[in-house]
Formats: structure tokens, C-alpha cells, sequence
């Protein structure tokens, strides 16, 4: 099998996480792809396969080796973005792309006027959706290409390489893929996410995280009778929404800069819920911003009473780059890799977060490495079949060169 017919396999699967459910994983969907992926792994030879009961995948590639190198992991993500549907995907191959429109269905078109990451890729040959669905390259690129390289590895006992160790998880789209990720069982000194964009992509920064619950409550009374006694959840939800800085959004930031975004309303006379997610790559100014939240909530209970506005602002994840720059070893073998490869590094802050950042965080440094999808999370996704390759042969050398680590 290869990496295009393992990944096509993958997509078969409708394994889309949800942000309302409680449960581990999130969707009891995903569980049919991991024991797909289970027995899979099983099928190609791996050992120490064992799926828990929460939907975490773990096995190993033994080393070939007898000299005592660091044991290392690679880790992707297998749920697939609540934004756009991941059922029934309909994936189609555009071999040797020329530069122009891809038509994905009727009266739906992917053009590079629109999307000009699609000129990067000339020549090459692209995985789309048929415009319904998101492709699902995040992650199941990222899963195609660890397991393509670790077949790769048997087949070819010459490179020489450690222990491997490779995971699998549910839910990262939901933010939660690291929370039950069982960091000691793992048992690696470093690990790397394939989860990032592009060809060249190795991201080590990424935004401090936390979300901001708003519940204002209201008094309703009738219209007509209202003078003096309403308090209308709907107007103050709108005034809080503008006490906050209207350039610090997605929409109008890049880079390093941070924000405020306002993810949702849910409101009426009595009752308005805004939920907020605040990010930024600076702790400081991270700290700024979740206590300019709470100050926006203590000057509208000074003006319509106390209790009146309440803020919860609970943090989600921080900069890995706290817990990487101690140990750049593990930056220095990716830049290796990539050379040796052929691939022109890309090192960019993420303007989000990956399981990667948690774990680190959990004892175990993990920056992110490309997996070669573009346009995530919608009908737009498409992944390069080269730029997938690519990544497969940056996770190859990577074990070669760590086999030869010494610190």
C-alpha cells in the first residue's frame, strides 16, 4: 500500500469531534477508525499495539540497532474539524496541476484568485473534496505518513534508528486530544506532532490559550411598563462585545499579535451567554488580556449592579516555546531532516495550538511538524501527494539522524 491509498483509506471514515458532548472521545465514530487503524498497525508489523478505552492508539517500532539512543514518538490527531461535515468525503485526484480552477462539483470551484497556496503546488498532484465536505488531510495526512514511514523503515533495515514509538489520538480539533494522552505509558524523551500546513512547516511558538464565558442576566418586564425596570440581556451583551478593542480580532491581526475572539451569542431579555477564546504568543500580555476581560465584567456590574455580569476565564494551553528552547537538540534534527530531504525549512509561530503544546507542558517536548494539508477545516482542504511524501521521508530521517544523537 501507499501513502495515497493508506491516506484515501483513512478519509473513508467520518471521525469529526464535538465541542457539546461529554464524553471520551467526543464521538463514539472515531473509535471505529482507531480500531481500523489498530488492526492496521498490527497488520504492518508493529508492536506494543494497544487502543485504550478512551480512543488513544500507542505502538512501536523496535529499534535496529544495540547502541542505547533516546527513544522518540511522532503523533497525529485522527478526529476531523466540528466546522464542515467529514462524512461521505468524496475525494477526488487532480494529477499534474496546472495552475487554473479545479472544478470540485457543479457550480463549485477552487481557484487560485481565491486560494493562491494552490500556485506553491504546479506540477504536482492534489488530493480535493468534491466541495461538500473537508478533505480531512487534518490529520489523517499527518497518521498516513508516520505509519508510510514506519512500513518504510522495515523495508529498508539499512537506516539504522532507535525505538520508535508512535500515538494516535481523538478530539484534538476540540482542543482536548492531549488531556488523557498518557505521557509515561508513551515513554519517549521527545516527540513530534504532524500536524502543521505545508511543505517545510516546523512550528515550536504558539499562542497562550484560555476561553471567557460571559452570562449576563436581565430583568424582563413588559415593554410597555419598562421604564426604570429592565434590564435588556440583549443590549449588554452587545455593549460588552464593543468594551473590547475592535482592531485585536482574527480578522485584523497576524503574526505575533494577539486577540479577542467572540465565538458565539446566545441571548434573550433575560439571559445572554458570549463565549470568548483569548489568545496571544506573549505570557504578559496574555495575563493583560484575561484580566482586561474581568475588568470589562467589574465596570458593567458598577453601572447595572452587582451580579449582574459574571466572567469565567479558564486557560486551555500555553507557548511550548517555554519548553523547547532548553532542549533545541530537538529543533536541530528536524533542520537536519528537512536538509537532507531536499525540504526549505519554514519556521512561523502557530496562530493556534496543537496537542503538541500541551504535552510539552506534560514532560514531554513536542514541536510540530508539516503534514502537507492546505485550507483546513473546509470544503477548500487539499493536500499535495508529493508534499505528503515529502513528510514521510522528514519523519525517516529524523529516526536515522536521532540514531545517531549524542548529547
Amino acid at each position: 500500500m501507499d501513502i495515497t491509498e493508506r491516506f484515501l483509506n483513512y478519509v473513508k471514515f467520518d471521525t469529526q469531534s464535538s465541542e457539546e458532548s461529554q464524553t471520551v472521545p467526543s464521538t463514539s465514530k472515531q473509535l471505529l477508525f482507531a480500531e481500523y487503524l489498530k488492526k492496521e498497525l498490527e497488520r504492518e508489523g508493529l508492536d506494543d499495539v494497544e487502543l485504550d478505552e478512551k480512543g488513544y492508539l500507542y505502538a512501536t517500532l523496535k529499534g535496529n540497532i544495540k547502541e542505547e539512543v533516546p527513544t522518540i514518538g511522532f503523533i497525529s490527531h485522527y478526529d476531523t474539524s466540528p466546522d464542515c461535515s467529514g462524512a461521505d468525503i468524496k475525494p477526488q485526484i487532480v494529477q499534474n496541476y496546472n495552475g487554473t480552477d479545479i472544478l470540485l462539483s457543479e457550480g463549485i470551484i477552487s481557484s487560485p484568485k481565491k486560494f493562491p497556496e494552490l500556485l506553491q503546488h504546479v506540477g504536482e498532484d492534489l488530493i480535493v473534496t468534491d466541495g461538500h465536505t473537508l478533505l480531512g488531510a487534518d490529520d489523517k495526512a499527518g497518521i498516513a505518513e508516520i505509519v508510510q514511514a514506519m512500513v518504510y523503515l522495515q523495508e529498508h533495515k539499512e537506516i539504522k534508528h532507535g525505538k520508535i514509538r508512535v500515538a494516535f489520538n481523538p478530539d484534538e480539533e476540540i482542543g482536548m486530544g492531549a488531556h488523557h494522552f498518557d505521557v509515561e505509558k508513551f515513554g519517549c524523551e521527545w516527540a513530534y506532532t504532524m500536524d502543521g500546513g505545508d511543505v517545510g512547516e516546523l512550528e515550536f511558538e504558539n499562542f497562550n490559550a484560555a476561553s471567557a464565558k460571559i452570562t449576563i442576566k436581565g430583568v424582563s418586564v413588559h415593554p410597555g411598563y419598562a421604564k426604570g425596570k429592565m434590564i435588556n440581556a440583549n443590549a449588554l451583551a452587545a455593549e460588552f462585545a464593543k468594551m473590547l478593542p475592535e482592531d485585536e480580532t482574527p480578522e485584523t491581526t497576524e503574526g505575533y499579535q494577539g486577540f479577542y475572539h467572540l465565538l458565539g451569542i446566545q441571548s434573550n431579555i433575560e439571559l445572554a451567554k458570549l463565549n470568548y477564546i483569548i489568545r496571544d504568543h506573549d505570557r504578559e500580555k496574555f495575563e493583560d488580556r484575561k484580566h482586561f476581560i474581568m475588568q470589562c465584567a467589574e465596570k458593567m456590574n458598577e453601572k447595572y449592579g452587582e451580579g449582574t455580569v459574571e466572567a469565567v476565564v479558564s486557560d486551555q494551553y500555553y507557548n511550548m516555546k517555554e519548553k523547547i528552547d532548553p532542549q533545541m537538540h530537538v529543533i536541530d534534527l528536524v533542520l537536519r531532516a528537512m536538509q537532507d530531504t531536499g525540504v526549505a525549512p519554514k519556521v512561523s509561530p502557530i496562530r493556534g495550538g496543537t496537542d503538541g503544546a500541551q504535552l510539552s507542558f506534560k514532560g514531554l517536548p513536542c514541536p510540530n511538524i508539516f503534514a502537507g494539508g492546505v485550507n483546513f477545516h473546509g470544503p477548500y482542504e487539499f493536500v499535495s501527494i508529493q508534499s505528503m511524501e515529502k513528510a514521510m521521508n522528514v519523519i525517516v530521517k529524523i529516526c536515522e539522524l536521532t540514531a545517531g544523537y549524542n548529547d
